[in-house]
């Protein structure tokens, strides 16, 4: 009587747990809106916030870019074509993070850091 009573209980646990919620996967964040030839800045995670973009005509190439006062970047895409690195520093320097990102579409939707600044590469 007991195995029996043990299994009965068991399968009704059972029929319970299937009846609640399944637990889903997180969603990945959608891709923010960035042309071809740009490198585009969020100021938010996941693609939100304000948006900055840079087209390849209007960046010096392997020049430090700082990001206007008092603004920073958490998400980017790259799609310039060229290797893109970002920086932690205002100033572009190393001392900071510091990452490089390849130009053929690198979607990020979380900084490691607050992006500061940039350079393009040629490449």
């Amino acid at each position: 009587m007991f195995h029996l009573r043990t299994t009965v209980l068991a399968a009704g646990a059972l029929a319970a747990t299937a009846l609640l919620p399944q637990t889903t996967h997180a969603v990945p964040p959608r891709l923010g809106s960035c042309a071809t030839g740009e490198l585009c800045l969020w100021a938010k995670p996941d693609f939100k916030g304000g948006r900055q973009s840079h087209e390849l005509s209007g960046l010096d190439i392997e020049s430090c870019v700082p990001l206007p006062a008092g603004t920073d970047a958490q998400a980017l895409a790259n799609r310039t074509g060229r290797p893109v690195t970002t920086y932690q520093s205002g100033e572009c320097e190393e001392t900071g993070e510091f990452e490089t990102y390849p130009g053929g579409g690198t979607w990020v939707p979380q900084s490691p850091y607050r992006v500061r600044a940039f350079k393009v590469w040629e490449n």
